[in-house]
């Protein structure tokens, strides 16, 4: 695919109160779990193709650089994500069937990784999301980590999201995934201070950020700028509740190895195949807000 130069774009800076070795396992650990919270009732996730990659098999194109390195091997997976219920009521009334499932590949050679999610049997060249993620040992300071030029660096805005103080949806909120309520007693981690200042950053040890830039293009005459905008609202939402649940499921998977990880993973993909298919929707359903 072809990427525009016209694309909106937005870097996210997520603090957290962890290490950025810890963090490669509890991402992996949380997107499974999150995966089977999102998947029933004839939507969700279906994993394709989970295995390496290397510069023999799936090879990324254009290379994946940031923070002034290279990265050439790592896990490629691509999921199919079935979202007729998660989008706008105006764009279910305009797409065809079939239109709203939509393809991820992605490309984690950790702290780097690369996403790309787009619409190859609807929107085909006109709409796609790419999401650049690096995971770096500070508390979000760092001011163009991926080496962003031109018309991307000039256009960028930037949103720094905190787990502990942002305000999430009423219908998002849970006691337990709320990081100023829930510690870890095995790394010995009281839970975050809710004081509005954001100053915890400074404080905790130890202490990681993801930056994530996010690029939207979505080409559809008199719906470009509402689904662009519609997008970011999701990502901020999305970003927000996935690493507070992050932070909160950290006494779940402290200690864990990579290992560990690939295991659930597979046994994860098991259930999401049955699951896809019976019960209920479930997970992030669009808002009355975002309809």
């Amino acid at each position: 695919m072809n990427f525009s130069q016209n694309h909106t774009i937005r870097e996210y800076r997520i603090t957290l109160p962890m290490s950025v070795e810890e963090y490669h396992v509890g991402q992996l650990y949380s997107v499974a779990q999150v995966s089977k919270n999102e998947t029933g009732g004839g939507e969700g996730v279906e994993v394709v193709v989970n295995e390496p990659f290397d510069s023999n098999k799936h090879v990324p194109n254009p290379p994946l650089k940031a923070n002034g390195q290279t990265f050439t091997k790592g896990q490629y997976t691509h999921k199919i994500y079935y979202l007729s219920q998660k989008v706008p009521a105006f764009v279910r009334l305009l797409a065809p069937k079939g239109a709203l499932e939509i393809h991820e590949v992605a490309w984690n050679a950790y702290p780097y990784c690369r996403t790309v999610i787009t619409n190859p049997d609807y929107m085909k060249e006109n709409f796609y999301v790419i999401i650049e993620s690096f995971h770096a040992p500070d508390n979000g300071t760092s001011q163009n980590i991926h080496g962003l030029s031109g018309r991307d660096l000039t256009q960028r805005s930037i949103m720094k999201l905190d787990v502990a103080n942002d305000k999430v949806p009423s219908k998002d909120y849970k006691p337990e995934w709320d990081p100023c309520l829930v510690g870890c007693p095995k790394a010995g981690r009281a839970p975050l201070p809710k004081d509005k200042t954001g100053e915890w950053m400074n404080k905790v040890n130890p202490v990681m950020t993801c930056y994530k830039v996010v690029k939207i293009w979505f080409k559809w005459f008199g719906l470009q700028k509402r689904m662009e905008n519609f997008a970011l609202g999701q990502y901020n939402r999305l970003f927000l509740n996935f690493h507070r649940q992050v932070v909160c499921w950290l006494e779940d998977f402290y200690g864990l190895t990579i290992e560990d990880i690939r295991r659930i993973e597979a046994e994860t993909k098991e259930k999401l195949d049955k699951q896809r298919h019976e019960g209920q929707i479930r997970g992030m359903t669009a808002t009355d807000e975002d309809k």
